[in-house]
Formats: structure tokens, sequence, C-alpha cells
């Protein structure tokens, strides 16, 4: 499957705070895209990807999301305990 339609079906089940099972068809199967987003959080995928952007947009090294304009699912408190979502101080730690 194409990195890059499932690395769209991540972004778009996150930042419409749905659930895996919800996610558009056209993205592939629900569970690769699950699969794909466990693998790529533990691998650091995601902090290697907020880092680059930062670094190419010139600016700081330091990203802040906020949050009130994220939805979130009752099982991301659980995902940022585990570790699986992006930490970009841990990321510069590894570069």
């Amino acid at each position: 499957m194409d990195d890059r339609r499932v690395l769209s079906g991540i972004v778009y089940v996150i930042r419409n705070g749905l659930q895996w099972k919800d996610a558009p068809k056209a993205y592939g199967p629900h569970k690769t895209l699950y699969n794909r987003f466990i693998r790529w959080s533990r691998l650091g995928v995601f902090d290697r990807i907020f880092v680059a952007l930062t670094e190419k947009a010139g600016r700081s090294k330091r990203l802040m999301i906020d949050a009130t304009h994220l939805k979130a699912h009752r099982t991301a408190a659980s995902l940022l305990k585990k570790g699986l979502f992006p930490a970009i101080s841990d990321a510069q730690k590894a570069a």
C-alpha cells in the first residue's frame, strides 16, 4: 500500500478525531492505518517529519500544537502514556 495514502489517512483520522474503524475506505483498510501509525510512532517517523518541517520553515526546533484545534479520541491519553505520540525533544536527542 502507498505510504502517502496511508499517511494521509492517519492525518485524516487524527485531524477529525475519528476512530480508526471510521476512516474512509479511500485511505485503505483501517487496520493498515492503525498498524502503520503504531509502527511509525515507535520508529520515530513522525518525530523526524516534524523536525524536518520545522527546520525547512527556518523556525525554532520547538514545535507546539494548539490542542484547542484538535479533536482527540478518548484513547489519545493512553497513546501518549505509551509514548506513541511524537515528542520533538526525544527526536532531537537522537539526531
